[in-house]
């Protein structure tokens, strides 16, 4: 049985403005490094703007400089907030970008939520669902061989991503315009938590567009995990920094947009039956893996944790681990 473990970097810090990031970004990249070096099956990178911690407004960026430290893990960006980029330059960014890690390039296409990250970027918000389909028309006819028209003009995107015919790419969302607009393109459906009525339509969608495709989605009872030789110990360090990713990620929760984890924890005690994040040790994960659990998600700079623990943490996962098990490949 294959397990996939992933990198989650989405570099959210101490949610403080006079916060440093430089050595928590440097730690990133080195991270990935080891993480490709031990045999992560994928390092992901997420979007969002205007974070009080931090959180990665510039998921391009920061893939561009994993693919320059790694070699065989896949690189994912999920989601991408595709409405927020003008569509030509985003098809040329990742087109290079696809070039650099070799085709390792996987892009979760993602519509957002937040009416203020479009308001800074001067997107309009009620607009975004016809910016998306124009977004992932343009591009997708962009990275073929011939030239697109663009304003009246023939234009040629160059260079091609190597990926063939495209890198991959896929449509989250968790609603039925989500579903609807992936079968509609012929593309896979990410969802971040079970959404059985979701799922269903979009198959049925994509027998009514005759379009192929598939729905990726987390295991049950997926969850964030850390290690520690003492997770009582662990759970007293840790817990102030991973309540405040959690508290910011809750404070964006919108009206008729479901999504996971949105009650807040009052108290690290809380937090520990929440579900959002669990710490064992070593032992029980690998007693976990021996069970059935396929899938090892770990964001070791969560919320601020200082770096130190964050190493040791994936360290314990590689060393301890990972080099006991057989993993799923990392390119395909």
């Amino acid at each position: 049985m294959n397990v996939v473990a992933a990198l989650r970097l989405n570099m959210t810090n101490v949610n403080d403005p006079a916060a440093g990031h430089r050595e928590r970004y440097r730690a990133a990249l080195e991270m990935a490094e080891y993480a490709d070096r031990v045999g992560f099956t994928v390092v992901n990178c997420e979007e969002h703007h205007g974070s009080g911690t931090g959180w990665l407004p510039a998921p391009l960026l920061l893939a561009a400089a994993v693919a320059a430290r790694t070699e065989r893990m896949r690189i994912s960006i999920g989601a991408l907030l595709v409405p927020l980029y003008e569509p030509v330059r985003l098809a040329e960014d990742l087109a290079v970008l696809d070039n650099l890690c070799d085709g390792r390039l996987t892009v979760v296409a993602g519509i957002g939520y937040r009416p203020e990250e479009y308001a800074a970027l001067g997107r309009d918000f009620t607009r975004r669902g016809k910016l998306m389909d124009e977004a992932l028309e343009i591009m997708i006819a962009a990275w073929r061989d011939e030239p697109i028209r663009i304003h009246g003009q023939s234009f040629d995107v160059t260079p091609k991503p190597c990926s063939t015919p495209r890198p991959q790419l896929l449509i989250a969302g968790m609603s039925a315009a989500a579903a609807r607009r992936a079968a509609r393109f012929g593309l896979p459906l990410s969802l971040p938590m079970a959404m059985p009525e979701v799922e269903q339509l979009y198959y049925r969608e994509l027998a009514r567009c005759g379009t192929a495709g598939f729905v990726h989605k987390p295991e049950p009872g997926s969850r964030l995990t850390l290690l520690h030789t003492d997770p009582d110990a662990a759970w007293h360090r840790y817990g102030p920094h991973i309540l405040t990713e959690i508290r910011e990620y809750a404070s964006w929760r919108r009206d008729g947009v479901p999504r996971p984890h949105e009650t807040v924890p009052d108290s690290v005690d809380a937090l520990r039956a929440h579900g959002y994040l669990e710490i064992l040790t070593p032992g029980e994960l690998r007693d976990q893996i021996a069970g059935g659990r396929t899938e090892i998600l770990i964001n070791p700079l969560i919320g601020g944790l200082p770096i130190e623990e964050g190493w040791a943490a994936l360290r314990l996962l590689g060393d301890e681990v990972l080099s006991r098990i057989e993993l799923a490949p990392a390119v395909g």
